[in-house]
């Protein structure tokens, strides 16, 4: 990064340990007000002091943190559940077809077949099945 970017222009071409020990106004885009206002409510004049501000520190440790956080095992869960009942319910992802105005659905492997097991198809006509010979059987 070319330091000359963030440095106000009286800054340019400092040393760090001279920019360190410089007023806030020496960032750009920090004018002398914004500079008076850091200072009374933070209690610091200084780079440096605005570097070591603790206020600071967390903000940019928890930014950091929340860049690689990762979702606990039971949101994930939730998640995948849910991304499988959408992806059954609404096979979005299947092209339709333009030829013969029916829209090809096809199962994932990893999925259930739909098309004979949704919502327990097969134990539905086993048991209409079953059912209707017991009904004459009578």
């Amino acid at each position: 990064m070319n330091i000359d970017t963030v440095v106000d222009k009286d800054y340019l071409g400092k040393c760090f340990r001279d920019l360190a020990d410089a007023p806030l106004s020496a960032l750009r885009g920090v004018s002398v007000k914004d500079a008076k206002a850091l200072q009374q409510a933070f209690g610091i004049s200084t780079v440096r002091e605005l570097a070591n501000l603790n206020f600071v520190k967390w903000a940019s440790a928890i930014t950091t943190l929340a860049d690689e956080e990762q979702m606990a095992p039971g949101e994930v869960a939730k998640e995948v559940l849910l991304d499988d009942a959408v992806e059954m319910t609404f096979p979005a992802s299947d092209p339709i077809s333009v030829d013969s105005g029916i829209t090809r659905i096809e199962v994932p492997p990893e999925k259930v077949d739909a098309q004979t097991d949704h919502q327990h198809a097969g134990k539905v006509e086993e048991s209409t099945e079953s059912g209707k010979e017991a009904a004459t059987a009578h």
